[in-house]
């Protein structure tokens, strides 16, 4: 069966036609702000009846940028993109393609995708971190998606690493979001994040913030593996093994937890794939009448 695979983010959307865990087809579009939810839905509801028609699918996974509630399958919200709060997406999307759809926020299903097809493959207890436009986290324990009671888990992006910091969008000040994320760098500083990071003396700064935030991902939760996502990851070894160290100098030697913190492998389509592993585990549990919460990825 054909799965359909789409990852709605704060500055682009993206969409992939995947044959088994085949992609064969992939387009990604710049995202209208101004647009709001109406201008983005037409544009995936049309790319997917191309798609239909020309090559099928049978399923649908998301990953949505902001907070998601999975059991009602709804988006609570987005502070980047207009017109989204407390809308049930997954419903909508199957009247439109008449497939079963499911949705979860971009954290979750990134690191699905790492688990099932990237960094993290043979690493449980997983964390991944997508450092985008956004900053969010997936955990991954026992094969399943950890999401907490009201889907708000593993929500890394708004830890205080920076008690009166700025103001983050969120509303409280200092969060992990506001201080490290690409956004909110370009406007702190004037640079886009790539040329920000090329720099060892920013770099050096900005690791201390990053390993503050990962390290209560480390002391909380003992994960065998970090992996970042988003395109942040994407500045390779001069990112990784200065955060590596600070990291170490930050939970110091008393602590045995494993520090490993690496970049995703699946680069801009963990969340691509973390759709098709959200997708065929839906799937399967609709057959079984098990819950999609509890259902394993494997």
């Amino acid at each position: 069966m054909n799965t359909l695979a789409i990852d709605i983010g704060g500055t682009k959307f993206s969409m992939a036609l995947f044959q088994g865990g085949r992609m064969i087809e992939r387009q990604s579009h710049a995202t209208r702000r101004e647009g709001g939810r109406e201008w983005m839905m037409k544009q995936i509801v049309n790319i997917g009846h191309v798609w239909q028609k020309d090559v099928g699918f049978g399923r649908c996974g998301i990953g949505f940028g902001g907070p998601v509630d999975f059991q009602s399958q709804r988006v609570t919200l987005s502070n980047v993109v207009a017109d989204w709060q407390n809308f049930p997406l997954a419903g909508s999307l199957e009247r439109e393609l008449g497939i079963p759809v499911v949705i979860d926020n971009d954290g979750n299903v990134g690191a699905l995708g790492e688990s099932v097809y990237g960094a993290g493959v043979g690493c449980d207890p997983l964390f991944y971190v997508t450092v985008s436009t956004g900053i969010g986290g997936g955990f991954i324990s026992g094969g399943r998606v950890y999401r907490g009671a009201d889907s708000f888990a593993a929500e890394v992006g708004h830890i205080t690493v920076r008690p009166g910091g700025p103001r983050c969008a969120c509303g409280a000040d200092g969060c992990l979001e506001r201080l490290c994320s690409g956004l909110w760098l370009e406007a702190d500083c004037g640079k886009p994040a790539k040329e920000l990071l090329s720099d060892p003396a920013f770099v050096e700064h900005y690791v201390i913030d990053l390993a503050t935030g990962l390290k209560s991902v480390v002391l909380l939760l003992n994960p065998a593996r970090i992996v970042i996502g988003g395109g942040i990851s994407k500045a390779g070894e001069s990112l990784f093994k200065p955060l590596n160290t600070e990291l170490r100098r930050q939970i110091t030697n008393w602590s045995r937890a494993r520090i490993d913190v690496v970049p995703a492998t699946l680069g801009d389509d963990s969340v691509l794939f973390g759709a098709l592993a959200l997708a065929e585990t839906d799937v399967a549990a609709r057959r079984t009448g098990e819950s999609a919460t509890s259902a394993s990825i494997r």
